[in-house]
């Protein structure tokens, strides 16, 4: 119950924040709609969906990079202090996990809905599959980006840090989603996906379970 009400408060925390400033949300906005009319002309000749489809996750795997990996790196030493004293790691974890899902879910929703208008006929045949795939997109990149930018946040140089540590995790998902996503693209059925939605969730469950076991020692520093 405890834990339960640090993360409301702490999430709570975070949307003020960013509602007082939406510097994050206007700032990956602006970079997902100028990227999506940048691709409309240049690629809109080419009339393939599997181009539609990879640049799509390119641009919210940026769009990732710019929103939740600030999570940790952007905080002063004196947020963390005051972190560290009101609540718990786990709850201090848990909190930037899940406003980052959600912030990430919201941006990506406008940005899938800004690039079927933008680009109307290579809509996937089936939509619902694909925003299933843009759902654990969201939940994937706040999961792994959130956990590295804490690591990060404890070294000299994060910026650097963050890449090294995020490419060997998150190339796997992206390929996962992707061929998720192209499943939709190509109009096959639910079956044709299972294995690629339940690898997804493991993936989940396994980086947010190492990351609560992780994470208290990080916090400690």
């Amino acid at each position: 119950m405890q834990l339960a009400k640090e993360v409301k408060y702490l999430i709570h925390k975070e949307v003020l924040l960013e509602w007082r400033s939406k510097y994050t949300i206007n700032g990956v906005l602006l970079y997902v709609v100028s990227t999506i009319f940048t691709c409309y002309l240049s690629f809109v000749s080419l009339g393939d969906k599997l181009t539609w489809n990879a640049l799509f996750w390119i641009i919210m795997l940026f769009a990732s990079i710019n929103g939740v990996s600030k999570s940790f790196l952007q905080e002063t030493k004196g947020q963390q202090l005051y972190s560290y004293i009101l609540a718990s790691p786990a709850a201090v974890l848990i909190s930037k996990t899940v406003y980052n899902t959600l912030l990430m879910l919201v941006l990506t929703t406008i940005a899938l809905g800004f690039y079927t208008l933008v680009f109307d006929s290579f809509t996937p045949p089936d939509m619902i599959l694909y925003y299933v795939a843009v759902v654990l997109g969201s939940m994937s990149f706040s999961t792994v980006f959130t956990m590295v930018s804490a690591i990060a946040s404890k070294a000299g140089n994060g910026g650097m840090l963050m890449a090294i540590l995020s490419f060997p995790i998150i190339i796997p998902v992206l390929i996962l989603l992707i061929k998720l996503a192209k499943n939709a693209v190509d109009g096959l059925p639910w079956e044709n996906s299972y294995d690629e939605i339940a690898m997804l969730l493991v993936v989940n469950v396994l980086m947010v379970a190492t990351s609560l076991l992780l994470f208290p020692y990080l916090w400690r520093d």
